[in-house]
């Protein structure tokens, strides 16, 4: 357990490092539930949506950094920060409510996401 893949036919593969030491029962929680299909929806400059699985609050935020994937607890949401959202005041993303941040992008540049209204795809398990 070190990568989840986002993936759709667009982008390919775009890989995320599970965040272990910061939200270790998040990233399990996220694991044991893959693969899952996405259907984000576009709020600023993030792109989220629901998914089937419960998550409580562990170490939640609302201040993110680009590349910031995070579980969404009020909305039991998938979350992908690429820049920032209508709740930003600066180029930082910020959640609406708290996120757990349980991994971040690495070897693409977030902005890749930049280009969708809508994103549909999946995330799976990687190497």
């Amino acid at each position: 357990m070190e990568y989840i893949i986002i993936e759709n036919e667009k982008i390919g593969q775009v890989k995320a490092k599970l965040l272990i030491d910061k939200n270790p029962k998040t990233c399990q929680a996220i694991w044991d539930a893959l693969p899952l299909e996405l259907n984000l929806a576009r709020w600023g400059e993030e792109l989220y949506g629901n998914i089937p699985v419960k998550i409580d609050i562990e170490d939640s935020q609302t201040e993110c950094e680009v590349g910031d994937v995070g579980y969404w607890i009020d909305g039991r949401g998938f979350c992908i920060f690429f820049g920032p959202t209508p709740a930003s005041s600066g180029d930082k993303p910020v959640a609406a409510t708290p996120v757990n941040i349980f991994a971040k992008i690495e070897g693409t540049d977030p902005k890749i996401f930049n280009q969708f209204d809508t994103f549909y795809g999946i995330v799976k398990k990687g190497d």
